[in-house]
This record gives structure tokens, C-alpha cells and sequence, in this order.
């Protein structure tokens, strides 16, 4: 009763009781139904999952089908966008994962019961033949993306699929819809490295990356001038002093085109005809000396079987003189 006539709330009346803190309990108990819903439900539609059954970088499960409507889709969900957090951007972001199906009487009674999982298959081990859910840790290798339950792996010491025989790097083992802090950060920081080499989740050539040349970034050296020129790998350009440089060597590096024929090997092809012109010449006046010469020289000599004429005298040294008679 206050100067009011009114009452006076006293301080816990007005305070409101502070939310309590979740127990462990309640965590482990929200953990498993998340987990439940995300080994039955696809990650982007929230629909039953259905093979063939895809995962991300981060080891979310898809259908493909809902990747694929995601991806031509023209306006994307904010929530949408949120789950796939820029990992997906094409099917070579992802990976088929195969599962091995049992398909024993359990999985049968349990689909005809409606209870089991809600995509009516029962996902197992092809080694242990355990089933692989919420409650057991999975992992796929990638590429070939064959699942087997995560004790299986770390057991064996060599590096190959016990399904296909496919070898794997140790880093290449995506444990399914992890929850270990250190599990998370291993993804994300293969995701990372895997964009810094220009590749996809999928081990695949990433779209838009470069693919380099081989010989890229190398100095090519002409041996007959010493010249080098440096090609830019990167723009597929050259300056213009490397154009300049390379057309001369172009020049320099053809072939010379054959001379034409009784040239002596002469190239310039008038400088060849007038030095066979002056050879035919000189072979022409070769010939009629030849011929002069023996008119005259044949005269000298005396040939086999001939008797010389009395009009001469006997040696030539008196031709031409008459010697007067006794």
C-alpha cells in the first residue's frame, strides 16, 4: 500500500528467469535427430533420399536430382544458398557415393512395417556388413566413391578401394555428415587447397582454370643468331621487338627455294642465265678454235702411209724456196 493506493512489484517479480543453459543430454539428443534427419533427407529439397545419392566437399548427402534442379535453377533460396555455402557450383563439385544396399529380410520387414529409415533402404558395409547411420561413423573415398564405415579404413595400410581396386590419398577420405570439430576443419581446408590447384572436390579440373602450356614461361633460343625471345604464356601475346625478331628468324630459318636448272648452283636466277649464256659463248668459240687449229696444225705433221709430195722439199725448213738446177 503505497501513496498511490497502489501495490510496489518487488525485483523478482520484474526480472525474468534466465534461460538455462541445454544440458548434455538435450545436445546429444538434438545431435541425433539432426543427424537422423540428415542421413535420410537430401540437404537442399529436405525429400527422402534416393539413389543416386551425391555429396559435397563437406560431406553432405544430396539427391541428384535436387543438385541438379539447384544448379539451373535462375534465383536460388537464401537457405539454399546457406546449406551449399558456395561449395557447389557444378556437378564436378560432387561426388557419387555407393552405398551398399542389403537387401535381406530386415530391410524388407522394416519397409513393409513403415519403420527403419524413411528412404526405405538399409545401408551397409560391404566388409563388416554393418549398417552405416546415424549412430556408426561412414566415410567414401574419393574419386571412385565407395563407402565403408570409417573403422574399416583407418585398419588397412594400403591405399586402394576394397571395391574397385582404385588407389587413394590418405586426404581423399570424406567422413559422411561429420560432427568432430577436426573432421570439419580437415574438409575445409582440403576444399582450399584443392581450389588453389585448379580442382574440384571430385579431384576434376576445375571450370574457368587455366590450363598451363607446356614449356610455359621458358626462353626460346635461336642457335643461328643467339637471339632469345620470351613468349608471355600467360596472354598469348608477344611485344612487338619479339614479332619483329621472330619473322626475322622465320626468314632466316626457310628453306632457300631450289635453283633452276644448268644454273651451277647459282641462286639469283639472272645472274644464272647470263653465266650460262657466256659459258655456251665460250664452249662455241672453244669448239672453232679446235677446229682452226687442226686446218692448220695437220699440215705439219705427216700422216701414216702418205708420200710426201715432190712439189716440197724433204724438210720443211726449205718450203716456200726453189733450188736452182745444175
Amino acid at each position: 500500500m503505497g501513496n498511490d493506493g497502489g501495490s510496489i512489484p518487488k525485483r523478482r517479480e520484474l526480472v525474468k528467469e534466465a534461460a538455462k543453459a541445454p544440458t548434455a543430454a538435450q545436445i546429444k539428443e538434438a545431435q541425433q535427430e539432426s543427424q537422423e534427419h540428415a542421413w535420410n533427407h537430401c540437404a537442399l529439397s529436405s525429400k527422402p533420399l534416393a539413389t543416386p545419392v551425391v555429396s559435397d566437399g563437406a560431406g553432405l548427402l544430396y539427391n541428384k536430382d535436387s543438385v541438379i534442379e539447384y544448379l539451373l535453377a535462375e534465383e536460388k533460396s537464401a537457405e539454399q544458398e546457406k546449406v551449399v555455402d558456395g561449395r557447389v557450383k557444378g556437378l564436378k563439385d560432387v561426388v557419387e557415393v555407393k552405398f551398399e544396399v542389403d537387401d535381406g529380410e530386415a530391410a524388407a520387414v522394416d519397409k513393409r512395417n513403415g519403420s527403419g529409415t524413411s528412404r526405405g533402404e538399409k545401408w551397409v558395409c560391404p566388409v563388416t556388413r554393418e549398417e552405416m547411420g546415424p549412430n556408426a561413423k561412414a566415410v567414401y573415398l574419393v574419386p571412385c566413391g565407395h563407402a565403408f564405415a570409417g573403422n574399416v579404413v583407418k585398419e588397412v595400410d594400403e591405399r586402394i578401394c576394397m571395391k574397385c581396386n582404385e588407389p587413394y590419398a590418405e586426404n581423399d577420405v570424406i567422413p559422411i555428415l561429420p560432427t568432430l570439430p577436426t573432421d570439419i576443419a580437415r574438409l575445409s581446408l582440403r576444399l582450399k587447397t584443392l581450389r588453389e590447384k585448379g580442382l574440384t572436390h571430385a579431384l576434376k579440373k576445375a571450370p574457368g582454370s587455366k590450363k598451363r602450356k607446356k614449356g610455359a614461361d621458358k626462353e626460346a633460343v635461336d642457335t643461328s643468331n643467339g637471339d632469345t625471345a620470351r613468349v608471355d604464356s600467360a596472354k598469348g601475346s608477344s611485344t612487338p621487338e619479339d614479332d619483329k625478331k621472330s619473322e626475322s628468324n622465320a626468314k632466316k630459318t626457310e628453306k632457300p627455294a631450289p635453283p633452276p636448272p644448268n644454273s651451277n648452283g647459282i641462286k639469283n636466277a639472272s645472274t644464272a642465265y647470263l653465266t650460262k649464256k657466256v659459258l655456251e659463248e665460250q664452249e662455241e668459240r672453244n669448239k672453232r678454235r679446235k677446229l682452226g687449229q687442226n686446218d692448220n696444225v695437220k699440215s705439219l705433221f705427216s700422216k701414216g702411209g702418205v708420200v710426201p709430195s715432190n712439189k716440197n722439199s724433204a724438210d720443211y725448213m726449205t718450203r716456200g724456196f726453189s733450188i736452182g738446177k745444175k
